[in-house]
């Protein structure tokens, strides 16, 4: 009985969590203008949270083929992905020194693997 009831507890949560992310700016907004400046925002937020994620994802894969050694591998993880960055500080997602600097980083440990 006790599993079954976390179980559905857990379930109910998740419901829950997922009803309040799809909706969360609707209920705030009282205006029919700054309704549909919530609409506008909670799509933009979604779209800039995946972008962001996959460019992680890209960093990831260059931080990955560092650790296995293997230079050419990495850098050609690092032209993927160097571009990806560029564009995400064009569209204002991160910071124009923050893509600096990973790149920097990034590039200084695949020019080790070199030496």
């Amino acid at each position: 009985m006790g599993a079954d009831t976390d179980a559905l507890t857990l379930l109910a949560l998740v419901i829950l969590y997922r009803l309040f992310a799809k909706f969360r700016s609707i209920t705030v907004a009282n205006s029919p203008s700054s309704k549909k400046r919530a609409r506008q925002q909670e799509v933009r937020r979604q779209r800039n949270a995946g972008q962001r994620s996959m460019v992680r994802t890209y960093i990831k894969k260059v931080d990955a083929q560092i650790a296995t050694g293997n230079y050419d591998d990495a850098q050609a993880a690092f032209q993927t992905a160097t571009p990806l960055i560029d564009s995400m500080v064009n569209k204002g997602l991160f910071p124009k020194n923050k893509a600096a600097r990973t790149k920097s980083r990034l590039n200084a440990r695949i020019k080790a693997l070199k030496a």
